[in-house]
């Protein structure tokens, strides 16, 4: 059953170049209302334990490395369909993939530097938002 909400985080690379406010005009632009939001910087170990479900892939260390190279912007946000609409705002994993308009068309260097994460499920929306948000930080 689809949800409401969806977790999102600006990556290190578009946050150091600068695009975080821009970004965050489209998402609500978009009709996405901002549940909760913070800027942190994500330890080694701490991205280590975000992306473990990608710990057997070749690109586990060097996401790592990158994921906690700068400043992020974790955010949980709330809209009808959520996910499915998020997805579709930020485009495909590859930017040179991705649609006209999208975040990431926009915003992205690369496959890894792609500007910005969007959960895929519902279900990872709650566990990724519980790993950024203690309850009482999301209204």
């Amino acid at each position: 059953m689809a949800t409401n909400r969806t977790f999102t985080m600006i990556k290190p690379d578009a946050v150091a170049d600068g695009h975080t406010g821009a970004i965050i005009k489209m998402i609500e632009e978009a009709g996405f209302r901002i549940i909760a939001l913070k800027k942190t910087q994500l330890t080694s170990e701490q991205a280590g334990k975000f992306y473990a479900v990608h710990s057997e892939r070749p690109f586990y260390s060097s996401l790592c490395a990158y994921m906690s190279s700068g400043p992020i912007v974790p955010m949980i946000l709330e809209k009808e369909n959520a996910v499915a609409d998020f997805r579709t705002l930020i485009g495909a994993t590859n930017p040179a993939q991705a649609a006209e308009g999208t975040v990431r068309k926009l915003f992205a260097k690369s496959i890894e530097a792609n500007a910005i994460h969007g959960s895929d499920s519902d279900e990872n929306a709650a566990i990724e938002g519980s790993f950024f948000f203690a309850g009482v930080e999301q209204y």
